[in-house]
């Protein structure tokens, strides 16, 4: 629910409050504390850099509105959250656990290749960019996206907070992670992830690049939570230790 109200004594912060705890959480909001009533979606960012976060998810999807499937962003902003509107769709992992690892890894693969099409000086216009530059998700895979069932198609990526300019095999690399960590079963699926894209790097350059990304986690972690280092120093001597 959501009311627009005008209250100069003090009430509108707890009829904010309000809205806030009788809002949903979601399922997979990990980093952060993401609500919604089924039309509205509210995300509090927390931990290290959160208002860097929000101010580069709020850039994106400005910025990627009507270019990929985005939420779209809502005008009206309540104590600094980001407010999207609801997608429908079920979640990537969620497909996966139900038996779905190949159509949804073709259809990563496939709207991965478009985020990396764009045009990076037209997403990032006012800083000079390496030609094979491109615009990196940051934490790209079936964790982050939405998807209609019926046809497999992405309704939504979501999660742009750690979006950059960059080298594409993070994006790869990162959504080969997130198979290997979580959904063990389906890595010889992965090819379809790949194929769908169009190129497959060296092994050595995805264990590099998941190494490096648990390596960054691990030290935000460093300036946010002693159990959450833990977790990211335990998942970096795995990634380090994985073979092909």
């Amino acid at each position: 629910m959501e009311a627009t109200v005008t209250l100069a004594d003090g009430r509108l912060a707890d009829l904010v409050l309000f809205v806030w705890v009788v809002m949903q959480p979601l399922r997979h909001s990990y980093t952060n504390d993401t609500r919604s009533d089924g039309r509205v979606v509210v995300k509090r960012y927390e931990g290290p850099d959160a208002v860097a976060r929000r101010d580069r998810e709020r850039l994106m999807l400005a910025t990627l509105s009507g270019l990929l499937p985005v939420p779209t962003l809502m005008d009206a902003e309540v104590g600094g959250e980001l407010r999207m509107g609801f997608v429908e769709g079920v979640h990537g992992q969620e497909m996966i656990e139900a038996g779905m690892a190949g159509p949804v890894l073709r259809a990563c693969g496939q709207t991965l290749r478009q985020i990396h099409d764009l045009d990076i000086t037209e997403v990032f216009p006012d800083r000079r960019h390496p030609v094979d530059a491109v615009l990196v998700h940051g934490d790209y895979g079936p964790n982050n996206v939405l998807l209609d069932p019926a046809g497999f198609s992405i309704a939504a990526v979501l999660d742009w907070e750690w979006a950059h300019p960059g080298d594409a095999v993070e994006d790869l690399a990162w959504c080969e992670w997130i198979v290997r960590m979580h959904h063990g079963a389906h890595v010889p699926l992965l090819d379809e992830f790949f194929d769908a894209y169009g190129w497959h790097p060296s092994w050595e350059q995805r264990r590099a690049a998941m190494v490096a990304q648990c390596q960054r986690l691990l030290d935000m972690c460093r300036r946010w939570s002693a159990e959450a280092v833990r977790l990211w120093q335990h998942r970096l001597d795995l990634t380090a230790g994985w073979a092909e």
